[in-house]
């Protein structure tokens, strides 16, 4: 999780920054559409804004690839279980980060990304494994404890990514550094799951065939079947059909509160830039108070939530985002804004931990890896396609009305999860 952050957060507009000079004709190209789509929404042709749209636009096409590997990968460890497949993905994000490292053009970074979007469905793979704990207080606090491990690396990769900013000499490649870090955060997590994770998926709970899981898989190709998880509905285990409508509605909420936060998220560097000049160091610090502020929630409140009381701390948290955005948006201080991310980062604790932890509540022992693989892809999708949105609402009608408007429409997921009723035991 660390050195995902400190490459997203940081590094990825300094990286496209330094291999821009290359000038490769498929940078230039895809340069090209970046400036139309700046040019059509507004945005100040500056060199800030510019790299920061840039980075955001290849984190779309990152998540998107999360979108279409996340339910691939569920699907497979049903089949064959968690410990080999999620090693797999390990495998792959140390091939990601190694090209990160040796990329001298635009295209082979890209590759980079591409294959560290697909092998980031061990993201999926984590809750699954947290989802085959029988208790459902266990599978609360694991799912808190994967929020806690986000929120660290929230934390210490944006700062270690603007320290390396900082430390850099001239003429060096900055993102050399920043990929050699990633690479061995990755080679360390990949030690640690051979030596130190067990297989928590017995043999008698898989699936059949790895034919019967890719092809529950393949629903999950269609978004319309992403969202009415279509890959869970087949077979003897099948859920009810409350508990299907259940986790219909709770994808939908799902993906619409990370919509409008995930859109509001990234403008949130635009807003910093732009409203109170803030350097990368700064960037980071503020980061780091989220972060910070979001692992102590999770580690001293949220694994504490009793099982059956997540939905409603899921509604008071999506609640608080509203006032907290408003705050952001409207900040005419250092001070108020600081005041809207201390309600922004504590809202921000609580909502994915708790919806995770009551998704994972549904379904068999040999689908939990496909349910958490399409509530993972539902996730990736929104993330892709929010900051998009976001960014032209930001600079068509000015920050004050995007987060005005996007905070507004929280009250769409919190009126969903006011339809569900909780289950606290297995099906």
């Amino acid at each position: 999780m660390l050195s995902l952050e400190i490459k997203q957060r940081n590094n990825l507009p300094a990286s496209i920054s330094q291999l821009s000079v290359l000038q490769d004709g498929f940078y230039l190209s895809l340069q090209r559409g970046v400036d139309w789509f700046a040019a059509m929404v507004g945005m100040p042709p500056e060199r800030k804004y510019n790299s920061v749209l840039f980075g955001g636009l290849i984190g779309s096409m990152f998540s998107i690839l999360q979108f279409f590997s996340s339910p691939l990968t569920g699907a497979v460890s049903d089949c064959l279980g968690r410990r080999p497949v999620i090693l797999m993905t390990a495998m792959g994000l140390i091939a990601s980060y190694a090209l990160w490292a040796a990329s001298r053009s635009f295209g082979v970074f890209l590759l980079s990304r591409m294959i560290g979007g697909i092998s980031k469905g061990n993201v999926s793979l984590c809750t699954a494994i947290i989802a085959d704990l029988r208790s459902p207080k266990a599978r609360s606090k694991g799912m808190a404890m994967i929020g806690v491990a986000f929120s660290l690396g929230f934390t210490l990769g944006p700062m270690i990514g603007a320290y390396l900013a900082m430390e850099t000499e001239k003429g060096e490649v900055f993102y050399l550094r920043s990929a050699l870090l990633a690479l061995t955060f990755a080679a360390a997590d990949l030690i640690f799951i051979f030596f130190l994770l067990p297989e928590t998926l017995p043999k008698e709970k898989r699936v059949s065939s790895v034919t019967t899981g890719f092809q529950a898989a393949a629903d999950l190709l269609s978004p319309l079947a992403l969202f009415r998880f279509s890959a869970v509905t087949q077979g003897k285990e099948a859920p009810s059909d409350q508990n299907l409508q259940n986790l219909k509605t709770l994808g939908l909420a799902y993906f619409l509160y990370l919509f409008l936060f995930s859109g509001l998220e990234y403008t949130l560097s635009f807003l910093t830039h732009q409203r109170f000049q803030f350097s990368s160091m700064q960037q980071g610090k503020m980061f780091f108070f989220i972060g910070i502020t979001m692992a102590v929630i999770q580690g001293g409140y949220a694994r504490r939530i009793k099982p059956g009381n997540e939905i409603r701390a899921v509604k008071r948290a999506i609640l608080l985002l509203i006032p907290a955005f408003l705050l952001i948006g409207w900040a005419a201080d250092v001070t108020l804004l600081s005041a809207g991310l201390l309600l922004y980062s504590f809202a921000a604790a609580i909502v994915i931990p708790c919806l995770s932890a009551v998704v994972s509540g549904y379904g068999s022992a040999s689908q939990k890896g496909r349910v958490m693989g399409i509530l993972r892809s539902l996730g990736a999708l929104a993330r892709a396609l929010g900051p998009v949105l976001s960014a032209t609402v930001y600079w068509l009608a000015g920050a004050e009305s995007c987060f005005t408007i996007c905070g507004a429409f929280f009250l769409i997921p919190f009126i969903l999860l006011g339809s569900i009723k909780q289950q606290t035991k297995e099906e």
